[in-house]
């Protein structure tokens, strides 16, 4: 009789067991997949790549100035100055080879044979020529109703005569993804002595002078950046945050504006 009473009940334990781990791997899953599939507010980022030596970069640069002043919320506008034409005779004073390098990743992504300027990337997925004003619409409009898989947030902002500390807030799946911290000067005029513009008076806008990735540890953190002695007391920047998957992929960004 004992065997008959206690063979049913361990039969039953052991039953309950497995329906409760099934139910917490269940849960678990859904859990994961609502991450996986979270969606959050469209982000509109762009990337010119430039140059003052290139003689067919400043209506790209006045093109993205004038958008960004159209759409001052919800479009981030960044001019990466390449060193690759400071050969034929003006020194960008703004280039790096660190900003070439990084339009070779783009373009390696895009499978296209090399660099150029001025060129136009969208959200780290896709490029243009950046003096394109109808395809620049076009693809601001297309972005604007494409939800995303991030949003991050930028608050705690301390600025120093050295450098801006801040934190952030990450929402959505952080596997895969990483940090880039973009200091732009809003804008400078230059008297361009040589080179393809040689003779002409430029005035770039939204120019990239600091950059720095972060590695994500968790959806929280603090971090900071450098600002360059080639920033002038007094003069505009915007600190922008964005989020970046391993494809180079941006799926999230924020921005805060400050006179040094």
């Amino acid at each position: 009789m004992l065997k008959k009473i206690l063979i049913p009940s361990f039969a039953f334990f052991g039953m309950s067991l497995i329906a409760l781990y099934a139910a917490r791997v269940e849960d678990r899953a859904v859990i994961e997949t609502k991450v996986e599939n979270e969606v959050y507010e469209p982000v509109v980022v762009l990337e010119l790549f430039t140059s003052q030596g290139c003689s067919s970069c400043p209506p790209a640069d006045i093109l993205l100035d004038n958008v960004k002043k159209q759409h001052p919320e919800d479009v981030f506008a960044l001019s990466y100055h390449v060193d690759y034409w400071n050969y034929i005779g003006w020194e960008d004073p703004f280039s790096k080879s660190t900003y070439t390098k990084k339009q070779r990743e783009y373009n390696q992504k895009f499978r296209y044979r090399s660099n150029y300027t001025p060129q136009l990337v969208v959200n780290g997925r896709e490029h243009f020529v950046g003096s394109n004003a109808a395809k620049l619409t076009s693809k601001i409009t297309t972005y604007k109703d494409r939800k995303t898989t991030n949003n991050i947030t930028l608050d705690g902002i301390v600025k120093s005569d050295f450098g801006i500390s801040f934190d952030f807030n990450l929402e959505g799946d952080i596997k895969g993804r990483q940090l880039r911290a973009v200091l732009v000067l809003d804008e400078r005029t230059t008297s361009v002595k040589k080179g393809e513009n040689r003779n002409r008076t430029l005035k770039n806008s939204n120019i990239v002078i600091a950059e720095k990735y972060i590695p994500l540890q968790s959806s929280r953190g603090k971090s900071s950046i450098s600002i360059p002695s080639i920033a002038s007391r007094g003069e505009d920047l915007t600190l922008i945050l964005l989020v970046e998957a391993d494809n180079l992929d941006v799926t999230a960004a924020a921005k805060a504006s400050m006179k040094l």
